[in-house]
């Protein structure tokens, strides 16, 4: 059977297009398009109107990418962006009638199940580990061993709405760096308290941000390793903190030069950096990896 799978994320739409047959799987075409959707009033629950736009033009296309790839089935799922936004009913149904595309609107605790699913596939859980989602919307933890989910939780700290709200400097100052973290503290309180019982040894990030962690330090030290065909990337704890270290003290200007950053993160990665280290310094984490596959690939892994 092909399938499609569309993830629609606060920042950027995912198309991947797949053979399956029984629990195997062949990846046929895959693309990203960074639509911005939660831009400019996401924490005043608005999609804006040249943000709805770009979401239906992009979904037009991925509609001509779908038919050219004769596909069996299409699954389309919307995150923190659609589901907080009082018009995301209203982009449901213009991208159904302008794209002929359904697009389910999940919770925010079926995103965590399905980042699990996904991140399950990549073979990245060896032992106790939290999983990290930072999207644009919200932040995804999912505690988990090699055999099972054991706690999950959707935050609505995503780097798009933490920006708006407090991100007004440049290099960040720090008081905006400490209001992001008080506001991080007040919100992960439950967290830090199942993983004082649990206690991960490993912090798994889920694509997204954590790739572009990947690929500035694979750039900096020239590796030879592409992230786009890699499951699964260890990172060096050295290497890591200090290419977080330059990335928060860096203005917009400097991270834009930085070898391996992609336009859309040059701001959000500084949010995502102060998550990430914040999470890894409080549960007193210092291993650290990535995991390519996703929530799309935990999408596929439901088809199966």
């Amino acid at each position: 059977m092909r399938i499609a799978i569309i993830d629609l994320g606060t920042n950027t739409f995912h198309l991947l297009i797949a053979e399956t047959k029984g629990d195997q799987f062949k990846i046929l075409y895959k693309t990203n398009v960074p639509v911005k959707l939660g831009e400019g009033r996401i924490n005043d629950n608005i999609i804006i109107p040249t943000a709805f736009e770009r979401g239906i033009h992009t979904l037009k296309a991925f509609h001509k990418t779908i038919l050219s790839y004769h596909v069996d089935k299409v699954k389309a799922t919307a995150t923190s962006a659609v589901r907080s936004a009082e018009n995301g009913k209203d982009f449901v149904r213009e991208t159904k009638k302008l794209a002929d595309i359904e697009i389910e609107t999940i919770t925010g605790d079926e995103e965590a199940e399905l980042i699990y699913e996904g991140v399950k596939l990549s073979g990245a859980i060896q032992e106790k580990s939290l999983i990290m989602d930072i999207g644009g919307g919200s932040v995804e933890f999912i505690l988990c061993d090699a055999e099972k989910l054991i706690w999950k939780k959707s935050y609505n700290i995503g780097a798009a709405r933490l920006m708006q709200q407090f991100f007004k400097s440049d290099s960040i100052s720090d008081e905006d760096k400490n209001a992001i973290l008080n506001h991080i503290q007040n919100q992960l309180e439950d967290l830090f308290e199942v993983c004082e019982i649990h206690q991960p040894k490993k912090l798994i990030g889920s694509a997204g941000a954590f790739e572009t962690f990947a690929e500035l330090i694979i750039q900096k030290n020239k590796s030879n390793i592409d992230i786009l065909t890699a499951k699964t990337y260890e990172f060096d704890y050295g290497d890591y903190i200090a290419t977080t270290i330059q990335l928060i003290n860096a203005t917009h200007d400097e991270r834009m030069k930085m070898p391996g950053m992609i336009p859309l993160r040059v701001d959000m990665i500084v949010i995502a950096t102060l998550i990430t280290n914040y999470v890894l310094g409080r549960l007193k984490i210092n291993k650290l990896v990535l995991s390519t596959y996703d929530l799309k690939m935990g999408v596929l892994a439901t088809q199966l």
